[in-house]
């Protein structure tokens, strides 16, 4: 469904009212604030009366204006207070949101299932928490602040005309109205331009994500000018919707300042006859005058207020519409704690959301704890998709998988995958120390010695000794200061480290140089009858000592035995060995 659908701006902002109003207090304050500084407008512009009325016409000394230079600079020295005051209330209760709606955010993402990571790009995701957030701020501090501020004005503005001429001031009440319809007119146009150029800049940021992450791709199939090109179409789109915008908001603000005119013009005309002037001072006139000219900036702010407001209310309703989405499903209630790492697999079939082909299809097999079972086939045959069940990160498969006699579902989520290790064939580390990537999340009694030893049975102490900072050495930004092989190595180590009855490497071997694979061979004969391995490997000189191969083919089990009787077998086990053997020949 589209995440603009049903969008009501009063609906958001009643579900933007709860993260402000903890912040109720510095609300209240830099509202109090602004209308004491709107006030002051009103009354620097009173002074004018006695001043006209004093010198013009003689009526009073000026001995007697002498405190008018004092009154000056009180009401400037006042502005300046409460200004300084609002600003920072608002920014402070502004930073407060955002830094509430962010962290949600942020949380919110992590607990997202894997088929929506899947199916979102991490650049649109980023979108959300930066940009997104940041117009959020423009709807509860920059709008509110323009509110209040030019809605005060107005207001004492309006009290000192009407103090001074009703029967003038009466005129502009009728054209309050008509200026209200024209507003609520062109809300809607900006909320869907909005909308427009929200979805724009997702794309912006995907198309920079991609160019940013893929770099070495780009450079070496010459793709600048492809990347170029996409991003030049993404960046003049979003420019497009940007000018509608301000197009809208300019076409919007002549037309409402023609309809304030003709208020004004009302009044000037209502002020030529002589039974009005004859009620009238100069001071009243030149004060009524004044504030209705002064009147049309507060206006001019308030009709262009409305575009930074709709922008703010589709940014919260593309929030609100994330926090909407459901989480990974977590209603296990056993913990994991003391499973020994035996494993089953019922009649298992999954299939992949979107998808009418199934990726697994009755897929049984036993492993007894302590065992070590390895996972081969051809591409796409569905081991990985296998080993991704087991942490539930699809949840929505048929039959049943058990650990230790139970369906991994009744566990909760957070105990079972405490119990299980995961190398994959894409490693992901963090740009922090070797050290800090080993110990990623590890319980704060880990010990560096803990952490030497992980790394000394993943045989990644061979390249780390070598290093000038050895274990300190920065890793950088997904490791790129270490080859394919050394990152495979940490995050192995990373795994050992976590002790979990059940391991699963996924090609994790599969950088390895032959030196390195032999290395990593005998350190599995180590720690293999320790705990529970799953293997998955094409490269099969690896998985010759392991208890038992499971062969895979379309999502079934083919095959399944020891090395030596899969061999005699002549199935596709063989097939894929001969033919491995040869090409390394």
């Amino acid at each position: 469904m589209n995440q603009f659908s049903d969008f009501s701006t009063q609906a958001t902002f009643r579900r933007l009212l709860p993260y402000i109003a903890p912040h109720k207090k510095g609300l209240i304050a830099a509202s109090l604030a602004l209308i004491v500084s709107a006030a002051t407008d009103a009354g620097l512009l009173s002074l004018l009366k006695p001043l006209m009325n004093g010198i013009g016409f003689g009526s009073v000394t000026p001995e007697s204006l002498r405190w008018l230079p004092l009154a000056v600079i009180a009401l400037v020295a006042l502005r300046g207070v409460t200004g300084y005051v609002s600003d920072y209330c608002m920014a402070w209760v502004s930073g407060r949101v955002v830094m509430s709606m962010r962290r949600q955010i942020f949380s919110h993402l992590m607990g997202m299932p894997v088929s929506y990571h899947n199916r979102h790009s991490s650049g649109s995701l980023l979108t959300k928490i930066t940009y997104d957030s940041e117009r959020v701020a423009s709807a509860s501090s920059d709008t509110l602040v323009s509110l209040v501020r030019n809605s005060a004005s107005i207001i004492a503005l309006m009290v000192l005309m009407v103090w001074n001429s009703w029967q003038l001031s009466i005129v502009l009440l009728v054209a309050a109205p008509v200026i209200a319809l024209s507003v609520r007119a062109v809300s809607g146009r900006f909320r869907r331009i909005s909308q427009d150029l929200q979805k724009t800049m997702g794309r912006v940021a995907v198309s920079a994500e991609q160019m940013l992450r893929n770099h070495r791709e780009v450079r070496m199939f010459g793709g600048q000018i492809t990347e170029q090109t996409r991003f030049a179409d993404v960046s003049n789109s979003m420019r497009k919707h940007g000018l509608r915008m301000v197009s809208v908001a300019a076409l919007s603000d002549p037309f409402i300042q023609m309809i304030a005119s003709m208020a004004l013009a009302a009044v000037l005309f209502a002020a030529s006859f002589p039974s009005v002037l004859e009620t009238l001072s100069a001071g009243s006139v030149t004060v009524v005058f004044s504030a209705m000219f002064m009147i049309m900036r507060p206006l001019k702010s308030l009709t262009g207020l409305n575009a930074g407001f709709q922008q703010g209310m589709t940014a919260c309703h593309s929030l609100f519409s994330l926090l909407d989405t459901a989480q990974e499903r977590d209603e296990g209630t056993l913990s994991a704690e003391g499973v020994r790492g035996e494993l089953e697999f019922r009649n298992v079939s999954f299939r992949y959301e979107n998808s009418e082909d199934y990726a697994l299809r009755n897929v049984s097999f036993r492993v007894p704890a302590g065992k070590t079972v390895a996972l081969v086939g051809r591409s796409g045959s569905g081991k990985t998709t296998l080993v991704s069940l087991l942490p539930r990160f699809y949840d929505d498969y048929e039959g049943e998988i058990l650990l230790d006699g139970h369906e991994i579902r009744s566990y909760q989520l957070k105990s079972l995958r405490d119990k299980i290790s995961l190398v994959s064939q894409h490693v992901h580390l963090f740009d922090a120390s070797l050290a800090d990537n080993i110990a990623y999340a590890s319980p704060e009694n880990i010990s560096r010695a803990d952490i030497s030893t992980a790394a000394s049975k993943a045989y990644a102490d061979i390249f780390i000794n070598k290093l000038p900072e050895g274990l300190d050495t920065m890793a950088g930004e997904n490791g790129v200061q270490l080859s394919g092989g050394q990152r495979q190595r940490i995050a192995i180590a990373r795994a050992l480290l976590k002790k979990t009855p059940l391991l699963i490497l996924d090609e994790a071997t599969s950088a390895l140089d032959n030196e390195s694979e032999h290395a990593i061979k005998m350190s599995l004969g180590n720690f293999r009858h320790e705990c529970t391995v799953l293997i998955i490997a094409h490269r099969l000189s690896t998985i010759e000592a392991c208890d038992e191969i499971i062969v895979m083919d379309d999502g079934q089990i083919s095959e399944r035995g020891s090395h030596a009787s899969l061999l005699q077998q002549s199935g596709l086990y063989c097939k894929l060995h001969d033919m491995q053997f040869t090409a390394e020949q």
